[in-house]
């Protein structure tokens, strides 16, 4: 099981980051995100709408306290995997952390607090450059499952789109 915890949500500033991490969470299969910060309705519902629409059994939620999710998901038998610029290469980590049944990975807001880098397993770098966190997600992700996004089927798929090198066309 993969859940991504997104920290420290501000409605007004990280709403398009916030729902892309959402989008990128749910295209990619992990099984639920939960968001942190300031409590959004609108971006909870809007990632919500998508699975409903698109299939899959992916679902948004918020928690108040990023602390209390992370010894939650610990308590559970979770593995912390926690994105940063500063940790260590993913290319050196990803085969221990691909061998983990459930993993939380931790995507970060404004400044992440210290006590989330000691929290976690494992914190890693996608690159050891300024960078999105969305891409961040979207690379580790693609990692895990092993670039299987591009040919698996989902659950009660509503909308499926046919390849089309022009225009757009989905299956009916």
């Amino acid at each position: 099981m993969i859940v991504v915890l997104r920290l420290n949500h501000r409605k007004e500033r990280d709403k398009r980051i916030s729902t892309h991490i959402g989008l990128v969470s749910r295209a990619f299969f992990a099984d639920k995100i939960i968001y942190s910060g300031e409590h959004d309705d609108v971006l909870i519902n809007s990632v919500n709408k998508v699975s409903k629409a698109w299939g899959g059994e992916f679902l948004a939620e918020y928690s108040k306290d990023y602390k209390k999710i992370i010894k939650e998901y610990k308590l559970k038998g979770f593995k912390i995997v926690h994105l940063t610029m500063y940790g260590l290469l993913l290319n050196d980590k990803i085969s221990q952390i691909k061998s983990e049944k459930n993993i939380l990975i931790v995507v970060g807001g404004e400044k992440v607090p210290f006590d989330v880098y000691q929290a976690a397993d494992y914190n890693v770098s996608v690159t050891s450059q300024p960078h999105s966190e969305v891409a961040a997600l979207a690379i580790i992700l693609d990692r895990l499952i092993e670039g299987n996004e591009l040919i698996h089927e989902i659950k009660g798929v509503k909308k499926r789109i046919k390849p089309n090198a022009l225009g757009k066309s989905f299956y009916e």
